[in-house]
Parts: C-alpha cells; structure tokens; sequence
C-alpha cells in the first residue's frame, strides 16, 4: 500500500502522486488500467477471468477481468498493463487499447475506489497456471453468454468496474 498512484483530473491529465492508501482513503481520481483476454473456443467467445485474493485491501474474493493495476508515475499505461499482465498472470501477449471510463466505488472498510481506468484487451488460449497467488485466489475461462446471464443474477460475485471494462469488449 506504499506504492505511488498518479492523480489525474476528468481530462486524465496528470496533477501528481500519492501513495496508495491515502489515495483510496480519499477517494482520489488516479490513473488505472484494466485487461481482459480472450480466446474463441468451439465458436464461442471466452474471457479469462480472476478471483481476488480474499485478502486484498478492496473486493476480496471477487471475479473481474484478468488483470487491473495502477501506472507508476512516470509509466506509460500501456507498458504497464503489459508489466502487470504479467506480474500477475505470467502472460505475454499483445494488448490493444478499446478507450477509458471514470468511475467511483465505496467499500464497507472505508475505502473508495476512483479511478480513470483505461481498457485493454487481447487474445490468449490457455489456462495460466503459474499465476500470483498473493494476487489471485483462481482464474477461469467463462463463455462470454454465460457470463452475461451470470451477472444479471448475481452481480454481488463481481468487482463494480468489471461490468464497465466487459461493455468495452461487448456493449450487450
């Protein structure tokens, strides 16, 4: 929770840095990214999804997209999705950039999440195995029609900004 976040304003231009807790202590616009793979499997579009791990400061135990982080200040958004990526999953491979969204959370320890998160996808075909456990409890493959009807019914399994980086992807 020491790590420095870069601050932005609505037009996510940079106006400083702040380490991590205060930020989310605060609720402070900072600077995101959010990536989501895929792959085409018997004709159906799949998303790698990951499971927090409980013990994250926020969202414990939730599903979302395969990877989300901060920039470090100073760092490109889209090398450090690519870092992150693989930090977190062990993957490497291409991303592209589909656009960005703001969004606010509030969580019941205190916390508030309020970034500008930037969106990137790419394709990949297997199942990591050598992921971050630190950072993901598991991952999974979902059809992406399943994964529709799942969130309509149950969007209490899911980190608030998933839905958002999912329209990115599938704008239902």
């Amino acid at each position: 929770m020491n790590a420095q976040l870069i601050l932005v304003n609505e037009q996510d231009e940079v106006i400083g840095a702040a380490d991590k807790l205060s930020v989310h202590q605060q609720g402070l616009l900072h600077r995101a990214f959010s990536v989501l793979l895929y792959r085409k499997q018997a004709g159906k579009l799949e998303l790698l999804l990951q499971q927090r791990q409980k013990t994250k400061y926020h969202s414990g135990g939730l599903w979302t997209n395969t990877c989300c982080s901060h920039p470090r200040p100073g760092e490109d958004t889209a090398v450090a999705a690519e870092r992150r990526l693989f930090e977190e999953t062990g993957i490497r491979t291409p991303l592209n950039y589909l656009g960005s969204f703001r969004y606010m959370a509030h969580f019941a320890n205190g916390l508030i999440e309020h970034e500008l998160d930037h969106v990137f996808v790419g394709e990949y075909q297997v199942l990591p195995v050598d992921f971050d456990r630190e950072e993901i409890e598991q991952m999974r493959w979902v059809p992406l029609s399943e994964l529709r009807q799942d969130l309509e019914k149950k969007p209490y399994l899911y980190t608030p900004w998933f839905e958002r980086v999912l329209d990115f992807l599938d704008p239902a």
